[in-house]
C-alpha cells in the first residue's frame, strides 16, 4: 500500500535501507564512510513515445478539490527495476515508483495558492525535479504552464510511470497538442545543461529566447521528497540555482521537516539556502497529521 492510502500509523522504522547501517552524515556534507557509492546513470532524455510495456495501469483518482481531479497508474520496483520491499537503493533506484505525502501536499499548497492569487502558473515554464508520479507537474500543465519538464533520477520511473500519468492528464484526446512537455533522467549533479538546453529549444518555438541570461531558465521549480539524503543537498541546490529564471523565478519544495536514518530534511535544506544568502525562505505550510513525521511546504525566491 502507497504511504499516502495508509489509514492508521505504522510502528516506527527506519524510512530507507542501506547497505551500511552504521553510515553516520555530518552536517559538513561529507561522505559517509565505506565503498563509494557506483556512478550515476548519464544523463538523457526520454521521450514521450518511449513508454514502457510494463506501464501504469489501473488509474486511480486522487481528489485535489471539489473541481479537480489527477489520475495516477501504479506499478511496483520488482517489475520494473527487480528490486523488492525497498524505498531506496543507493545509486540505483531513488523511490520515484511511490507516491510520497509530500507530492499532495505541494499540489494542495500550488492550489490554495493559485485559488489566492498568490500564483500564476498560466504561460509558465515549470520543471519538477525528483518527480516520480509527476502530479504537481501533472497540475501544473493542468492550471495553464506553457511548458512543463519532468526530472527522475531513473529513466525507468519516466517510462513506466510518469509518462503514463501524464497521457492519462494532459493527453486525454489524440488531438491535444497544445502542451508541451519533456522528460529528463540523471543525476542532479550533471543534468543541468540537458534540461536548460530543452528549456532555450522551447523557447525558441514560442519566440520567448532572447540573449538576456535573465530570461534563461524556469519560473517555477517543484520538488517534493527530494530533500531526504543530507549528502544530495549540495547538488540539489546547486542544479536549482543553474536552473531557475533570474530574477523572478520560484522554487516550491515539499518534504518531512526530519528523515530519520539519512540526515536530510527541509530544515537541512533551509539552512544550506540561508548559509548561501542568495535566497529568501518563506514557510507555506506544515502538516502534522500523525500519519508521518512533520511536514512542510516552503517557497524559495531570488533576494
Amino acid at each position: 500500500m502507497e504511504e499516502t492510502e495508509a489509514k492508521k500509523p505504522t510502528p516506527a522504522s527506519p524510512l530507507f535501507s542501506f547497505s551500511n547501517p552504521s553510515a553516520s552524515f555530518g552536517f559538513g556534507f561529507g561522505a559517509a564512510p565505506g565503498p563509494p557509492p557506483p556512478p550515476p546513470p548519464p544523463a538523457v532524455e526520454v521521450l514521450l513515445s518511449e513508454e514502457s510495456p510494463v506501464a501504469a495501469g489501473n488509474l486511480e483518482p486522487v481528489v485535489v478539490d471539489d473541481s479537480l481531479s489527477i489520475y495516477k497508474g501504479r506499478v511496483n520496483t520488482s517489475d520494473v527495476l527487480g528490486v523488492k520491499n525497498s524505498d531506496l537503493v543507493p545509486g540505483k533506484y531513488e523511490g520515484g515508483l511511490k507516491l510520497w505525502e509530500g507530492s499532495l501536499d505541494l499540489v494542495k499548497t500550488l492550489n490554495s495558492d493559485i485559488k489566492d492569487d498568490r500564483l500564476l502558473m498560466e504561460g509558465k515554464h515549470v520543471l519538477e525535479l525528483g518527480c516520480g508520479h509527476g502530479l504537481p507537474g501533472i497540475f501544473a500543465g493542468l492550471k495553464g504552464a506553457a511548458l512543463v519538464h519532468f526530472q527522475d533520477f531513473n529513466a525507468e520511473v519516466l517510462r513506466c510511470l510518469t509518462i503514463p500519468n501524464v497521457k492519462a492528464n494532459l493527453f486525454k484526446e489524440s488531438s491535444e497538442t497544445s502542451r508541451s512537455v519533456g522528460f529528463y533522467a540523471g543525476d542532479w549533479s550533471e543534468i543541468d545543461k540537458l534540461l536548460l538546453r530543452g528549456d532555450a529549444v522551447q523557447d525558441k518555438t514560442t519566440n520567448l529566447h532572447t540573449e538576456n541570461e535573465g530570461h534563461r531558465g524556469y519560473n517555477i521549480i517543484l520538488m517534493a521528497e527530494t530533500v531526504y539524503a543530507l549528502d544530495s543537498l549540495p547538488s540539489l541546490y546547486r542544479l536549482i540555482k543553474k536552473c531557475l529564471h533570474y530574477p523572478s523565478g520560484v522554487v516550491y519544495m515539499a518534504g518531512k521537516k526530519h528523515y530519520f536514518g539519512v540526515g536530510g530534511g527541509t530544515r537541512q535544506f533551509l539552512r544550506l539556502v540561508t548559509e548561501d544568502g542568495a535566497m529568501q525562505s518563506d514557510l507555506l505550510a506544515e502538516v502534522t497529521d500523525g500519519s508521518s513525521n512533520v511536514r512542510e511546504v516552503w517557497k524559495f525566491s531570488f533576494k
